[in-house]
């Protein structure tokens, strides 16, 4: 049994649980598609779309095309209308994110997101609350109550999040009876419709303005510190730290053994006919 407690590259994006499967071992958390999928920014935004889930609006800038046409890129970037969010497709923990809210900085912005990826999305700046619900794998999966992040910085970057305790967490969030059942449907569509079989936290932006529920992006592999939402939301919707780590060695031991048997139902024609 193989418990990742990695983020970002060659942890967080199948990788991992790709040599997992090469080696047959069981493994905690998405699959090696889900994962894969949800590391990329980009990946993730056009399923939710083709899906009819809300996210922000978005474009993608390769490194090519930067180079290639840069005043395009700008110009198409800046059609978003600004404020905007630059950040490398590929990447987790908010590194290589800039907030963008004059034309004169959006090049650096690029500049500085291509440096970690030569993949990037921008985003549109949305004024919004920053919600986020742990969902929890099983038949049928759970979606915790939500909480919310309160930047201490201009937003929630990587200072915020592992520099600092200038952010708040709020656990549960202040929402009304009808926003949380909203919210948690919108966590569990973008779950099935992204894979994520085992666990992830949903991470919502909701419109201050319009009122309604983004989604912004999904962690296979969230935060499990002591003060991490994913374990202190789920602790909240009645299962404990403990019956937690329970719950995913069981739906990880529960997958490796459904894949045995689907591999050795595939090679059994192989075998007869060799035979």
């Amino acid at each position: 049994m193989v418990l990742p407690v990695l983020h970002g590259p060659f942890g967080e994006d199948g990788t991992v649980q790709g040599l997992c499967e090469v080696l047959g071992l069981a493994y905690v958390g998405c699959h090696v598609e889900a994962s894969a999928v949800t590391m990329n920014k980009l990946t993730t935004k056009r399923l939710l779309v083709a899906a009819g889930l809300p996210t922000p609006r978005f474009l993608a800038v390769t490194a090519p095309e930067w180079a290639s046409e840069p005043d395009a890129c700008l110009s198409s970037c800046l059609a978003l209308e600004l404020p905007l969010f630059v950040k490398p497709a590929r990447l987790g923990s908010s590194v290589g994110i800039s907030k963008v809210v004059s034309a004169a900085a959006l090049p650096a912005a690029l500049e500085t997101a291509l440096g970690y990826d030569d993949l990037v999305i921008v985003e549109e700046g949305i004024d919004a609350r920053e919600i986020e619900v742990a969902v929890l794998g099983g038949d049928p999966p759970t979606a915790s109550v939500p909480g919310e992040v309160v930047p201490g910085h201009e937003f929630y970057d990587y200072a915020d999040k592992y520099l600092d305790d200038a952010c708040q967490l709020l656990a549960p969030a202040p929402l009304t009876g009808s926003e949380v059942s909203e919210v948690q449907r919108l966590a569990l569509r973008a779950c099935d419709v992204t894979g994520c079989d085992a666990m992830a936290r949903v991470d919502f932006l909701l419109d201050r303005r319009e009122g309604r529920f983004l989604v912004n992006e999904l962690n296979t592999i969230p935060g499990f510190t002591s003060i991490s939402m994913y374990p202190r939301l789920l602790g909240l919707s009645g299962v404990s730290y403990p019956e937690l780590m329970d719950r995913l060695i069981a739906l990880a031991l529960e997958r490796h053994a459904r894949r045995q048997r689907y591999a050795d139902a595939s090679l059994r024609p192989l075998a007869e006919r060799s035979g």
